[in-house]
């Protein structure tokens, strides 16, 4: 039956589905609730030392939640995070700590370091925002719990042992930061990387898809539009036909595949056939096979949609780094989660969270050279996603700051674990060589 009301063409658009919408939230909600905790079968760091570096992140709570606002209060796109990189210098300057602004041949990039040798965990900090929404994606909140983090444990190094690093990581939002630093060797002498995200849910094992951004721009020849229209060739058309054809393809990829795009130039004016026209894409897959697989057949959309304009391609794979799917180190992952159990949260398993509900990440280039875990924490409610306004609200509020006690020192704690216990270690390291081991993005995609 068609709605008894119609809208105008000329009311706002309102969101879609909204009872389907709540039942499948109450449904996960239960599916929460139902959840079993995720176990690890190590014990962690001695009790009184995680006493001591709860306390440590503790004591610098005011510290750290102006830190996060600080940063959300002054958002900047990707390797133009100059205050941020300041800020966060500033804070571990005050702290005793020297720092390297610049580092790894990024001007907002940030490393200081604690302790001698190895092990050495690296703790890797985000503080880019996106255009338009700012911090909607909480990049305050993951700087603040890496820098607590990194404080508590580098106030006890020389109990726990090892060396530990904070690695500020610029531009994830679409540059790659993190695969820029491991180029220039900024994981070589790192045994593990650790990191969270904010989101909706506790999460201790979330899956992230790998990303592949392509930019296209197609050159035709330009004419008047009315009086000599058959002596142009339209390159907008290409662009319109790419993007039309690539929405098409969407009903025959993996269910978890994502191809979504903007046009970034389609002219100048309607009078002038277009002789240039750009658009880029971001295309997703679960698989680094399948994600090489997705970016073949959108190599075949681009070409034909040149070859049916009558128009000369230009094609710029790597506007960005491949971002690769994250490969979860589970043990980690497990003792972050009894870490943060005591905080009041329960992180999930994986699969308890739908896996369509995800996005991408840079932490996956770091995960294929060195073990790592991408927990996400909740500071929002369930039906808020990330890279909306609401979300970018939800980064500053209350909760955000409660999230960012919890998530250093649940960070904090992991990281004292693995430089503590042999036995830890030898487990992260022989499930990360059984799952491929040390690689780079050119061997497996």
């Amino acid at each position: 039956m068609p709605p008894s009301t119609q809208r105008s063409p000329y009311d706002p658009p309102s969101a879609p589905y909204p009872d389907l919408m709540a039942e499948r939230f109450a449904a996960l909600e239960r599916d929460v609730a139902s959840a079993e905790p995720v176990r690890s079968p190590h014990d962690g760091t001695a009790r009184a030392l995680a006493d001591r570096l709860t306390a440590a992140v503790e004591a610098r709570a005011d510290d750290l939640i102006a830190l996060s606002h600080e940063i959300h209060g002054n958002p900047e796109l990707g390797f133009d995070e100059h205050a941020a990189a300041a800020t966060v210098a500033r804070v571990l300057e005050g702290a005793g700590h020297g720092v390297d602004v610049g580092a790894y041949g990024l001007g907002t990039a940030v490393r200081a370091t604690a302790g001698h040798g190895r092990p050495r965990v690296a703790i890797l900090a985000e503080y880019d925002a996106l255009p338009g929404l700012g911090h909607a994606c909480g990049h305050n909140v993951i700087c603040a719990t890496a820098v607590g983090a990194f404080l508590a444990v580098a106030e006890m190094i020389d109990e726990v042992g090892g060396s530990v690093e904070l690695i500020g990581c610029p531009a994830e939002e679409g540059g790659g930061g993190k695969e820029i630093i491991a180029n220039a060797g900024g994981f070589d002498e790192v045994d593990c990387a650790i990191m969270l995200h904010p989101h909706s849910f506790d999460v201790a094992t979330h899956t992230w898809l790998g990303v592949q951004q392509v930019s296209v721009t197609y050159r035709g020849l330009s004419a008047h539009a009315s009086a000599t229209p058959f002596m142009g060739r339209n390159a907008l058309d290409a662009v319109v036909q790419a993007y039309q054809a690539l929405g098409a393809l969407r009903q025959h990829v993996l269910s978890t595949d994502r191809i979504h795009g903007v046009i970034t130039n389609g002219g100048a004016k309607p009078n002038i056939v277009p002789d240039e026209a750009s658009a880029q894409f971001y295309l997703r897959s679960g698989q680094p096979s399948t994600l090489a697989e997705l970016s073949t057949r959108a190599r075949e959309v681009f070409e034909a949609a040149a070859l049916a304009t009558g128009t000369q391609l230009e094609v710029d794979w790597e506007p960005c780094p491949v971002y690769l799917p994250v490969r979860n180190n589970y043990a980690l992952a497990a003792r972050y989660a009894e870490n943060i159990a005591p905080r009041g949260r329960r992180p999930l398993p994986d699969g308890v969270v739908p896996r369509e509900l995800t996005g991408s990440t840079d932490l996956g280039n770091v995960s294929v050279r060195v073990p790592a875990i991408h927990p996400t924490l909740a500071i929002a409610p369930p039906d808020v996603t990330i890279h909306t306004p609401a979300f970018a609200e939800w980064a500053a509020s209350e909760r955000a700051d409660a999230g960012t006690i919890d998530g250093a020192v649940a960070l904090a704690l992991t990281a004292a674990d693995f430089l503590s216990d042999p036995k830890l270690r030898e487990d992260v390291a022989a499930e990360f060589e059984r799952a491929g081991g040390r690689l780079t993005p050119e061997q497996v995609v």
